[in-house]
């Protein structure tokens, strides 16, 4: 029992010394002024990919390397470590920098694609705030302006794509979400089906179109139903307007159906909106007939009470 627990202390004991020793090396490597063996310390790190301890060494070294021969290995090497730490807000500066630092090296090609790549990583949710995509966007579309005969043009596009996917999808959503508001404010019918129509003017090829086009027939319908009378005609025909360049531009949809109904109701809503104006003025009529009788009797009774002299 004995002999198991000494066994157990010694190995510990030795196994805490290694660390403390490899740790004493690193802490006196990092605090050396010797930087030819601090950048041979963190490239053996990076390859290592200890990629923590690198990035301490490579932070110190990018200073004391600005100017040399061997910055342009350094930066490249600095910027790679962020990335791979996934600090990607901090790498896509570095790949910039380098990329505008050394246009002419082997590595500018790549660390411009990194840097763009970087601003793809950190586009977040299509229910978030868009300021990445947009620049991811840029980033990219500028990468394959630069080297259009790039292998990475291919990602680059696909990459774009997904982008625009992202922000199709929010423009979508928000354009949406006025109509699911139409019921709590008569107004967001009508912004709902503005912002349906510049959906698709800023994005002409959005894969949602079908249904924002059924969206608009449905917004401008609830529009002209919640609307006063004197108003419906003309708003019931925009809804008709609407639901006939539907059924031309999406002969074959499913959503037809319900189109044909919505512009069947609008007609409908026509008719009956007509009629109720018809009868309001058949009404005002027969009181401006009535005031105007009771008006003359008066006049005529008046006359006979005080016959003129």
């Amino acid at each position: 029992m004995f002999k198991i627990k000494h066994l157990f202390l010694l190995s510990f004991t030795v196994i805490a010394l290694s660390i403390a020793g490899c740790k004493s090396r690193f802490e006196k490597i990092r605090l050396s002024n010797d930087v030819a063996k601090k950048y041979q310390e963190a490239m053996r790190l990076y390859n290592k990919k200890d990629y923590s301890k690198a990035l301490i060494l490579f932070e110190d070294l990018s200073q004391k390397y600005r100017g040399r021969t061997e910055a342009e290995e350094l930066n490249y090497h600095y910027a790679l470590t962020l990335y791979n730490l996934k600090d990607y807000t901090t790498a896509r500066f570095q790949f910039k920098y380098f990329a505008d630092t050394y246009p002419t090296s082997a590595r500018a090609e790549e660390c411009r694609y990194l840097g763009a790549y970087c601003y793809y990583l950190d586009s977040p949710d299509f229910t978030l705030d868009q300021a990445n995509t947009y620049k991811a966007i840029d980033a990219m579309q500028l990468f394959i302006n630069l080297y259009p005969k790039s292998e990475r043009v291919e990602l680059a596009s696909k990459y774009i794509a997904d982008l625009r996917g992202k922000l199709e999808d929010k423009a979508f959503e928000n354009a949406k979400m006025y109509y699911e508001l139409g019921d709590y404010d008569l107004s967001n019918y009508k912004s709902a089906v503005i912002a349906l129509k510049n959906a698709q003017i800023d994005f002409p090829d959005i894969k949602y179109v079908e249904e924002m086009n059924m969206l608009i027939v449905k917004s401008q319908y609830m529009y002209a139903k919640a609307s006063y009378e004197f108003r419906q005609e003309e708003r019931f025909t925009e809804a008709i307007a609407y639901a006939d360049e539907f059924m031309e531009s999406h002969p074959e949809s499913k959503l037809t159906a319900e189109v044909k109904e919505l512009k069947s109701q609008s007609q409908a809503g026509i008719i009956k909106a007509k009629n109720t104006l018809a009868a309001q003025e058949e009404q005002l009529a027969k009181y401006k007939a009535t005031v105007q009788k009771e008006a003359k009797k008066d006049s005529t009774n008046k006359l006979i009470i005080n016959p003129i002299k």
